[in-house]
């Protein structure tokens, strides 16, 4: 780091301001789930007539819990999230790592390296809590969990080696850019970053996802057949249709494309398949394939390297700014290097910001999603695409009375009705 000056201004202004979007973000968050629940429950006795004949009383009150109790969830883990947050910043947490590791490890390099490691072990074992309710309490109590703690917890070792093995070695390589490589590291850096996001989409179908789960090629004959006509005609290649047994952890149920060029699959959830039948699975790959039709997974790549572009680029900058660190409770190394407390700052520090920034990416996703479905009715029809929605916001207990409001801001994927619509079946 340069030898800046010490501006005391900058400091209280940038403490401010990060003090004011982390409790802007929450006292939104709040604000936006509050009115999701009241609004889910004030429509919860009665069925949405478009809905009425093929929605049952009992599954739309039950959609209705679900939906009220995760939101009650996330007010209680947005505000344990942002204690996380100010525990590591302003509170001293990650000065004190720092101070710990330094008096633990002499080389300046390791020193760093342990404080990445430390860091995402500590804050890991932070978050488990919370994914350990979601799964054990919430999903639990729906009926929608199918893992046992054995497979839980050996989903959480297997997920912590992997990081391990992939990401010290990926962190090691930027902290030694961050050093030796100049004023422009950053740009060597996000690089790095893109090259190793295009690698992780090629490895990730055959080496990464079958560490967790079963892939089976697809027996069904009938179905095989309509889905490899309907990729012909589409002009879609994969290298294999397979079955993954989702239902190891859970009833819900999807399915996807995984991969990039001659990697590419086509992957349905094992619960998918028992729930839809033929027709309804061909419109759901329909849509899926409408996202390539229109290019949505190439456009949002490029939207993703070129917002990671200026994330790099203003990791850069703050890199050599004393207030960066300052601000945030942490004193910068006088006699070592400080980029792994820039990057821990930064990884703490953005969401914060990038919060607000959720409806315009939420509303890009929905406008994809209405092309994909378009595309699909093209192909196949509306009804079946319809049907196969309706079953999917039903075993997924997917409210269809959502607030308008959490809508625009959070939903990536148009409401039930407003797809309906759209196609002419609402």
């Amino acid at each position: 780091m340069d030898a800046l000056p010490f501006d005391i201004t900058y400091l209280n202004l940038f403490t401010t301001l990060f003090v004011l979007a982390l409790v802007g973000s929450l006292l939104l968050r709040y604000w936006l789930a509050s009115r999701q629940i009241r609004h889910v429950a004030w429509n919860r006795h009665q069925v949405p007539t478009a809905f009425a004949p093929y929605i049952s009383q009992q599954a739309h009150e039950k959609a209705a819990a679900y939906t009220m109790a995760r939101n009650q969830m996330d007010l209680w883990q947005g505000t344990y999230s942002a204690a996380i947050v100010i525990g590591w910043t302003l509170l001293g947490g990650l000065a004190a790592l720092n101070y710990q590791i330094h008096h633990l490890i002499e080389h300046p390099f390791w020193q760093q390296l342990a404080l990445i490691a430390a860091f995402f072990l500590i804050n890991g074992a932070l978050e488990l809590p919370v994914s350990w309710y979601a799964t054990f309490r919430l999903e639990e109590r729906f009926g929608f969990n199918k893992s046992t703690q054995g497979l839980w917890w050996a989903d959480v070792f297997k997920s912590t080696l992997m990081t391990a093995v992939i990401g010290l070695p990926l962190a090691a390589l930027y902290l030694w850019l961050m050093e030796r490589a100049g004023s422009l590291w950053w740009l060597w850096a996000w690089g790095v970053w893109v090259a190793f996001a295009l690698l992780m989409m090629v490895l990730y179908p055959s080496v990464i996802a079958p560490l967790f789960n079963k892939f089976q090629p697809l027996q069904d004959s009938q179905l095989t057949e309509r889905v490899q006509a309907l990729m012909q005609r589409c002009g879609f290649r994969a290298k294999g249709l397979f079955v993954m047994d989702g239902s190891r952890r859970s009833a819900h149920a999807n399915a996807y494309f995984t991969g990039l060029g001659s990697s590419k699959r086509v992957v349905f959830f094992d619960t998918l398949l028992s729930k839809l039948d033929t027709d309804e699975v061909e419109a759901v790959l329909a849509h899926e394939l409408g996202h390539f039709h229109h290019r949505h997974i190439i456009k949002r790549m490029v939207l993703m390297f070129g917002l990671s572009l200026a994330g790099f680029a203003l990791l850069g900058w703050l890199y050599n700014q004393v207030w960066f660190y300052t601000g945030l409770g942490v004193m910068p190394n006088l006699m070592s290097p400080n980029a792994a407390l820039a990057l821990i700052l930064f990884l703490l520090v953005v969401p914060q910001f990038v919060f607000f920034l959720s409806p315009l990416l939420a509303s890009l996703s929905r406008r994809d999603e209405y092309q994909a479905d378009a595309y699909a009715v093209q192909q196949t029809a509306a009804k079946p695409l319809a049907t196969a929605l309706l079953k999917l916001y039903e075993d997924n207990a997917s409210t269809l009375t959502p607030d308008p409001v959490y809508v625009k801001f959070y939903y990536s994927h148009p409401p039930a009705s407003s797809r309906l619509a759209r196609m002419g079946m609402a």
